[in-house]
C-alpha cells in the first residue's frame, strides 16, 4: 500500500516532527519512496537523511526495516523517535543486545502493527529465523543506512552488507531505500551495482556543510594545542580521534589532569564501559569522548562543537565521516586535524600482509589524504573535488587556507607542460611517476620506461617535490585532469585540459602554509562568539540546565528533549503559551505536550521578573580576547625565541618575563620552553628538580630552594623548571 502525493507530507512532517519546512532533497525523497520506487540517498551528515525513512514510515502500512551497522547509533535513533511523542513501540531496534523476551516484544509490537521502524543489524537481518518471520509481516521498505559499507573503496567496509541484496530478495519484493553520508563515484557505482540499483533515481545532495570549519595544523605540540582549544570552548561537546588505543588513553588521561571532562571510547574496551561512556557523552556528564580512528562510533549527537584529529585518518571518506559528526543542527562545528608525514607511513605499514590489490587502494586513499593535508587550496573546494563535486567560489571563507590566504604564483605554464608530459608518456602513469620525472628523481621505473631520456626529465629541478605535487593537484581540481581510481590512480587528459593545453589562461596555486604566522590569528578565531544574534545568553544557559534535568529524569540524552537550535529559538521568541511552544523550530505538538510546560513556566517567569517585551533582539555580548603581551609571549615561546630576546622586546625583566610565563601556565595554557631551559641547566639537574616537585605537595619555590640548596640553584631556574612541570604534568 502507497500514499498519493497529493496527500500533504508537510502537515505530517509538522505534526510528526514539528518542522515547517522539509531541507534539500528531503520532500523528493520522501515522495519516491511513498510510491514505491527504489531510492538512492547521497546526503552529507546533518543533512537530514534519517528524516528521508523515518517520516515515510510513519505513513504507510507496514514496518519500515532499517539496515544499521552500529548498535550504539539504533539505540539513539529509537530514543529519537520516542522523544517525538510517538508511542514507545513505534520504533524498535533488534540486534545480539537483546535478551529473548525483550526480541519477543519486539515481534509482538510488530505483528500487532505497533511498529512503523525497526532498526536491525547486517548479522540480525541473515539469521534464517529471523528472515522467516520478515516473510510473514508486511514490510513498507528496506531503508539501508551506511551503504559505503558494500563497496571495498569505502572507508568502512563490511562483508556481511554484500549479502543485503540476497537476503531482501529472499524475504519478499519491496522497495529499497540506500543512503550514505560518502560517496565518491566509484563507492556511488559500487553500492547500486551490488543492490541491483543501476537504474534507480539518485538523489544526490551537495556534500558542501557550510557551517563546519576545516583547519590542518602541523603536528608539533599536537597534546598542548588540543587542551589550549579544548579550554577556549569550555563545556562544548567534542570527539577527538586518534590512531591507536594507546594513544587514546594517553590522551584521554591528559585531558583529565588539566581539568577537562574526558572518557576514552574504543574497540577494546568492554561493551558496558562503552555504553556508559557513550550515554554520558549524550547526557552532557562529559565534554569529550576520544576514541581509536578504527572504531565506528555510534554518536548521533547534534550539538558536536568540535572534531579533532590527533593523527590523520587513512581516508578522505574516512576524515569526512568522522569530521560530519560537528554540527549536525547547523550550528558552529570547528574541525581541527594534526598532520605529519610520519603518520602516513604509519598507516602503511599497518597495510603490510594484506592482499596486493588491498593494498593498492589504500595506497591511493592515503595519497588522497597527503594531497589534502598539504595542499595550500581551499579545503572545502578540495574535499568536494573528492566527492565528484564543483565547488565554484574562490573563497569559502570558512577554513584555514582561504581565512589566511597565502601568497599565490601563477601556474598556467608548469600546469601546461605537465599536461603535455602524461600526454607525451601515453596517459598511463600516476601522479609521482609525472612529478619524479620533473624533478629528474630515476626512479626504477622511470629508468625502465627511458622515461630519464625526455626532454622534460629534471626540466623543473629549480622547483621541489611539493611544488609539481600542488601542479598536478590543481589540474585535478580544474578538471584538466582525471585520476581512473579504478587503475590506481593513472592521470588522463579531460576535454577541457586539452582545450587548456590550446588556449592557457592564468591559474593560481598557493603556497605552503606559514603556521607560525597564523598563531595570533588562531586565538582570535577561537575566542569568537559562536551563537547567531538575537540569543539571550542567560535565558538559554537556565534553559539547557532545565533540559539537562528534564533528560536525567526522562533517562534520555538532553537533545530528545529539545536541540539547541530550538532552545536559541526559544530566547529570541519567549513563547508562553502552548501554542507558541509550538510555533518554536523543532517543536511539535507531540513534543511541546511531552516536554514544554516546565520550558513555558520557565520562560514565562523570566519575562516577567526581567520585563522583557516580547520579541526583542538582543546584542550578543563579545568575548574578551586575551592581552597582546601574553599572545606576544605564546607566539615567540612557540617560535623557540630565547627568553632574555622575548623580555628585550617587550621591555621586561627576565623576572618579571618568568611571572607573565607562570601566570599563563598556571591559567591552563601549556609552555615548552625546553629548548632554552637546556642553555642554563644541564638534564641532570633539570630532572632533579623535576623529581622534586613531583614528590612534595607544595610547588612553593622558598621550599625547593631550602631542599635542593641555594648554592646549587637560582631562583630562576627553579622557577623556569616548575613552569616546564606544570606544562608537563597538568595542574
Amino acid at each position: 500500500m502507497t500514499i498519493t502525493a497529493e496527500i500533504s507530507i508537510s502537515d505530517h512532517l509538522k505534526k510528526y516532527f514539528g518542522f515547517s519546512t522539509f531541507k534539500g532533497q528531503q520532500e523528493e525523497v520522501i515522495l519516491n519512496i511513498l510510491e514505491g520506487r527504489d531510492t538512492f540517498v547521497i546526503m552529507p551528515t546533518g543533512g537530514g537523511k534519517s528524516m528521508c525513512y523515518q517520516l515515510p514510515a510513519l505513513l504507510l502500512e507496514g514496518t519500515a526495516i532499517v539496515v544499521s551497522p552500529l548498535i550504539a547509533l539504533m539505540k539513539n535513533q529509537v530514543d529519537a523517535m520516542r522523544g517525538y511523542g510517538t508511542e514507545t513501540g513505534t520504533a524498535h531496534f533488534m540486534n545480539s543486545s537483546l535478551s529473548k523476551a525483550e526480541i519477543t516484544q519486539v515481534k509482538s509490537d510488530i505483528v500487532s502493527g505497533i511498529t512503523k521502524l525497526l532498526y536491525v543489524a547486517p548479522e540480525s537481518l541473515t539469521k534464517q529465523d529471523n528472515v522467516d518471520f520478515f516473510k510473514e509481516i508486511t514490510i513498507s521498505f528496506f531503508a539501508i543506512d551506511e551503504a559505503h559499507c558494500i563497496s571495498e573503496w569505502g572507508h568502512d567496509f563490511r562483508p556481511e552488507y554484500r549479502r543485503l541484496r540476497e537476503i531482501i530478495n529472499a524475504i519478499g519484493k519491496v522497495p529499497i531505500m540506500a543512503l550514505t553520508a560518502t560517496a565518491t563515484p566509484k563507492v556511488q557505482q559500487d553500492i547500486q551495482k551490488n543492490l541491483a540499483m543501476e537504474d534507480t533515481t539518485v538523489f544526490k545532495s551537495s556534500f558542501n556543510r557550510p557551517n563546519l570549519f576545516y583547519e590542518v595544523r602541523p603536528k608539533v605540540n599536537a597534546i598542548k594545542e588540543i587542551i589550549r582549544f579544548i579550554k577556549q570552548h569550555a563545556g562544548k561537546s567534542g570527539i577527538i580521534y586518534c590512531l591507536s588505543r594507546k594513544m587514546v588513553e594517553q590522551v584521554a588521561k591528559t585531558l583529565q589532569v588539566n581539568n577537562i571532562s574526558a572518557l576514552p571510547y574504543h574497540a577494546g574496551m568492554d561493551q558496558t564501559t562503552r555504553s556508559q561512556t557513550q550515554d554520558k557523552f549524550l547526557m552532557e556528564d562529559i565534554d569529550v569522548i576520544v576514541a581509536t580512528i578504527a572504531f565506528g562510533m555510534g554518536i548521533d549527537k547534534p550539538d558536536v562543537r568540535f572534531v579533532i584529529h590527533h593523527d590523520i585518518p587513512k581516508s578522505l571518506e574516512g576524515y569526512y565521516q568522522e569530521t560530519g559528526r560537528a554540527g549536525r543542527d547547523g550550528g558552529e562545528g570547528r574541525l581541527l586535524a594534526f598532520y605529519q608525514y610520519k603518520d602516513i607511513e604509519k598507516l602503511e605499514k599497518f597495510m603490510k600482509g594484506k592482499p596486493v590489490a588491498e593494498q593498492e587502494i589504500g595506497r591511493q586513499l592515503l595519497l588522497e589524504t597527503v594531497a589534502y593535508a598539504e595542499s595550500g587550496t581551499c579545503r572545502r573546494k578540495q574535499l568536494l573535488h573528492y566527492f565528484g563535486e564543483r565547488y565554484n567560489k574562490d573563497n569559502c571563507e570558512n577554513c584555514d587556507n582561504c581565512n589566511n590566504p597565502k601568497e599565490k604564483f601563477d601556474a598556467q605554464k608548469p600546469l601546461v607542460l605537465a599536461l603535455n608530459l602524461i600526454l607525451e608518456t601515453k596517459e598511463k602513469f600516476k601522479a609521482q611517476h609525472i612529478v619524479n620525472i620533473f624533478i629528474g628523481k630515476a626512479t626504477s621505473d622511470i629508468k625502465s620506461y627511458k622515461h630519464d631520456a625526455l626532454k622534460a626529465f629534471s626540466s623543473g629541478d629549480d622547483e621541489d617535490e611539493q611544488y609539481w605535487n600542488a601542479v598536478v593537484r590543481q589540474g585535478l581540481i580544474s578538471g584538466f585532469l582525471i585520476k581512473d581510481i579504478e587503475n590506481y590512480g593513472l592521470l588522463s587528459l579531460s576535454t577541457e585540459g586539452k582545450k587548456f593545453i590550446e588556449d592557457p589562461h592564468e591559474i593560481l596555486i598557493a603556497k605552503d602554509h606559514d603556521y607560525d604566522s597564523m598563531i595570533e590569528d588562531d586565538e582570535n578565531i577561537l575566542l569568537g562568539d559562536s551563537k547567531g544574534a538575537g540569543v539571550d545568553d542567560q535565558l538559554f544557559g537556565m534553559l539547557k540546565d532545565l533540559r539537562k534535568e528534564i533528560a536525567k529524569e526522562n533517562d534520555v540524552p538532553p537533545y530528545i528533549v529539545f536541540q539547541d537550535p530550538s532552545l536559541e529559538d526559544m530566547t529570541m521568541q519567549y513563547p508562553i503559551t502552548m501554542e507558541e511552544m509550538q510555533q518554536i523550530s523543532g517543536v511539535g505538538p507531540g513534543k511541546a505536550q511531552k516536554f514544554g510546560a516546565p520550558f513555558i513556566e520557565l520562560i514565562s517567569t523570566y519575562v516577567e521578573e526581567n520585563e522583557i517585551e516580547r520579541p526583542i533582539d538582543l546584542v550578543v555580548k563579545s568575548v574578551v580576547n586575551k592581552s597582546g603581551i601574553k599572545v606576544f609571549i605564546i607566539q615567540s615561546i612557540d617560535r623557540k625565541l630565547p627568553l632574555d630576546e622575548i623580555a628585550a622586546a617587550k621591555g621586561l625583566k627576565l623576572e618579571e618575563l618568568i611571572t607573565e610565563i607562570e601566570t599563563i601556565v598556571d591559567s591552563g595554557t601549556s609552555l615548552n620552553i625546553d629548548y632554552d631551559l637546556i642553555n642554563l641547566l644541564d638534564e641532570d639537574h633539570i630532572e632533579e628538580i623535576l623529581a622534586y616537585f613531583q614528590e612534595e605537595e607544595t610547588d612553593s619555590i622558598e621550599a625547593a630552594i631550602e631542599e635542593l640548596g641555594e648554592e646549587e640553584y637560582t631562583a630562576e631556574e627553579i622557577r623556569l623548571v616548575r613552569i616546564k612541570f606544570i606544562s608537563k604534568f597538568g595542574h
